[in-house]
């Protein structure tokens, strides 16, 4: 179950945050899944133009069991913001609802925009485009990545609305 937030309210409370817990990502991201609000603990990766590790992440279980209950996390990728290959498409979509991932925001493209469009996950991504990736096994998990110049850390949270996207350092609701 997703909490109640809202971005807005979000960045109103936290707008005059000096030390850099609280990030907000600028509005070129664009809704894909039929989730369109979601939040959760960050698992980053970080890949060009191969999704094999876009594929492990959301093969396994997306979510984790807290005091709050059952929390969907959201996969952060920093696919370079490439607009040459799609990342994630239909079925790593389906994947990532199916295993109970909250969102995945992509730096980049995604593909079977009709199939991503009908899956109960958020997902938010550059633009679509239909080319897939290569399988070459590269990339990095778990490390700090930049999004359109800003930080996402491994264990910070996202927050996705309909009028953006922010980032705590910790919980923020």
């Amino acid at each position: 179950m997703t909490p109640s937030f809202a971005t807005c309210d979000l960045c109103d409370v936290h707008k005059n945050d000096a030390a850099g817990d609280f990030r907000v990502l600028p509005p070129v991201f664009h809704d894909f899944g039929a989730v369109r609000k979601f939040c959760g603990p960050v698992v980053t990766i970080k890949c060009f133009e191969d999704n094999s590790l876009v594929k492990a992440a959301v093969d396994s279980v997306g979510f984790e069991e807290t005091a709050f209950g059952r929390v969907g996390k959201v996969l952060v990728v920093d696919g370079g913001g490439s607009l040459r290959r799609a990342l994630l498409g239909g079925n790593l979509g389906a994947a990532a609802a199916r295993n109970g991932w909250a969102g995945v925001v992509v730096d980049g493209c995604v593909r079977d925009v009709a199939e991503l469009a009908a899956l109960d996950v958020g997902i938010r991504a550059l633009a679509s485009m239909p080319l897939p990736t290569e399988k070459r096994n590269e990339g990095q998990k778990d490390v700090a990545v930049q999004l359109q110049a800003v930080w996402v850390r491994p264990g910070d949270w996202l927050y996705a609305d309909e009028d953006g996207m922010v980032i705590g350092a910790g919980r923020l609701i």
